[in-house]
């Protein structure tokens, strides 16, 4: 840069314009400002990068460690209780309340959590089912067998209801109703306890076959 200006003034150092004349004494390059393409106020779109899949939820196992299952089959069995009281004039009223709880047990945890089961999931949610059936039903056979223990006479209510039963079936043993009768009287305990033990076999395999049905009702699995 020279030290003095066309007009003749002298120049301090680095001096951008003459301050006499007011002559430019370097070049100034203007910096290029690219113009936003974006309107105002809106965001700029920002590259990322493609993210992975995400895995697909995967069912938990059907167990009592499921609290979905065992709430669900909990919902079930105490409405299976109640149905079977309601249908107790019917002689196949409390089977069909059992069959039907493994059903809906199905149904209802399908509904609830969007996954479809095959034929051994229906069993197993059909299994808890039955197990918490068995107890309620034991529950109120208990207590239906109660006020005759405490009134001297085990069995008493029993044995009507199985006279009852027999009467309005086609199937009539006479020898087999009085042997029947003799052991309830000798031995009521050992009876009541076989008839559970009886009553736990049907009341969970009954289950186990509902859901096995509702399983095979609802649909194909999509997972298990």
């Amino acid at each position: 840069m020279p030290d003095f200006c066309s007009c003749g003034a002298q120049l301090p150092p680095d001096a951008l314009f003459c301050h006499k004349c007011g002559k430019p004494q370097r070049d100034i390059v203007q910096p290029v400002i690219q113009a936003n393409t974006y309107p105002a106020g809106a965001p700029v779109p920002v590259a990322l990068e493609s993210l992975p899949p995400q895995p697909k939820p995967q069912p938990l196992p059907l167990n009592f460690h499921n609290p979905i299952a065992v709430r669900i089959a909990l919902v079930a069995a105490v409405c299976a209780t109640l149905l079977s009281s309601l249908l107790s004039f019917l002689s196949s009223g409390p089977t069909l309340s059992w069959l039907a709880a493994g059903f809906f047990a199905v149904y209802l945890y399908c509904r609830k959590t969007g996954f479809r089961l095959n034929v051994l999931a229906g069993v197993k949610i059909g299994w808890i089912t039955g197990l918490i059936l068995y107890a309620f039903t034991a529950v109120v056979f208990t207590a239906e067998q109660l006020p005759d223990a405490l009134a001297g006479h085990p069995g008493k209510a029993l044995l009507e209801q199985m006279q009852e039963q027999v009467k309005n079936s086609s199937f009539q043993d006479p020898a087999m109703m009085q042997q029947f009768t003799h052991m309830l009287q000798t031995q009521p305990g050992a009876v009541i306890f076989l008839l559970l033990a009886a009553m736990f076999v049907v009341v969970t395999c009954l289950s186990m076959a509902g859901g096995a049905l509702g399983a095979k009702l609802v649909g194909s699995p999509k997972q298990t």
